[in-house]
């Protein structure tokens, strides 16, 4: 599938029915359109099989109630509904994307507790999420905006405005020939790329910064338990800017990312090694298993 996103032959679930891809719309008014008031999640499926579908959708249920609305469907709905829209486009390998939001109403303010839940489940065929840098390592510039404190911002909600930065950052870093970009957060330790967790490799053990400014993503949750199979010792701390320079291998995480190695974080390379190449393609065989 190619072409514009608002512009493709399919169906997408949308309020409860499937609609024609091209007549899934909101209206301008849409609160969420104007206060960000959206929670969404990416998930992918592997020959017929979403990968952690349940935790995605019960993740989407939580991020919703730390933003402040509940999402009239449940669970088990959520789950039908996401195989409903595969079906329906003829898909058993594809990207998924489920989104709820506030939607246009009687408030047109910052409050919108009048305004209806509306909720899509689209989902597309999508290769790898950084191309060919998931063969060769990618390339990282560093950003100047900073995750957030906690104290900020719901920073375990998987929520549209929390990314704002992320698409700033991304599109400086691709303006410098680079994949993405890590950013720090708001206390200077290293944090994650703009849609992705970090991991690190030293000396045989691996460091990954602790998510308690930043989404604990499932495909990390998932890595750190492969590590631990494996007897790796896994680090989860935080991680000063300076060290990036004393560590040996890198590779980031997330659904849309899977397993990719990173080569490079702005003067800082880092090799291809052994235990990345054994994650990525142990991950490659769990998410098929």
């Amino acid at each position: 599938m190619a072409g514009a996103y608002d512009d493709r032959d399919g169906q997408i679930w949308m309020d409860g029915k499937l609609v024609p891809w091209r007549d899934a719309n909101v209206h301008i008014l849409t609160h969420a359109l104007h206060y960000a008031s959206s929670v969404f999640e990416g998930e992918r499926c592997y020959d017929g099989r979403i990968f952690r579908s349940r935790d995605h959708s019960e993740r989407l249920k939580k991020s919703a109630n730390m933003i402040d609305f509940e999402i009239p469907w449940s669970v088990d709905e959520i789950e039908k509904v996401k195989y409903d829209v595969l079906k329906a486009n003829g898909w058993t390998n594809a990207y998924v994307r489920a989104v709820a939001w506030r939607g246009a109403g009687e408030d047109m303010g910052v409050a919108s507790a009048r305004n209806p839940v509306r909720m899509a489940v689209a989902a597309w065929e999508w290769g790898a999420y950084y191309g060919d840098a998931k063969m060769k390592g990618a390339k990282l510039d560093i950003s100047k905006w900073k995750r957030p404190s906690p104290e900020t911002a719901p920073s375990q909600a998987k929520a549209a405005g929390l990314y704002m930065i992320c698409t700033m950052s991304k599109h400086t870093a691709e303006a410098k020939g680079c994949s993405d970009a890590l950013m720090f957060d708001y206390r200077g330790y290293v944090a994650e790329a703009t849609g992705a967790n970090i991991f690190f490799v030293k000396d045989g053990e691996v460091h990954t910064p602790t998510p308690d400014c930043f989404l604990n993503g499932l495909t990390r949750q998932t890595v750190i338990g492969m590590l631990k199979d494996r007897q790796i010792k896994v680090n989860e701390r935080h991680i000063m800017p300076e060290e990036l320079e004393s560590f040996e291998q890198c590779w980031l995480t997330g659904t849309a990312a899977e397993v990719t190695p990173v080569g490079q974080i702005g003067d800082y390379n880092f090799e291809v090694g052994a235990i990345t190449r054994d994650i990525a393609t142990g991950y490659e065989k769990l998410v098929r298993a």
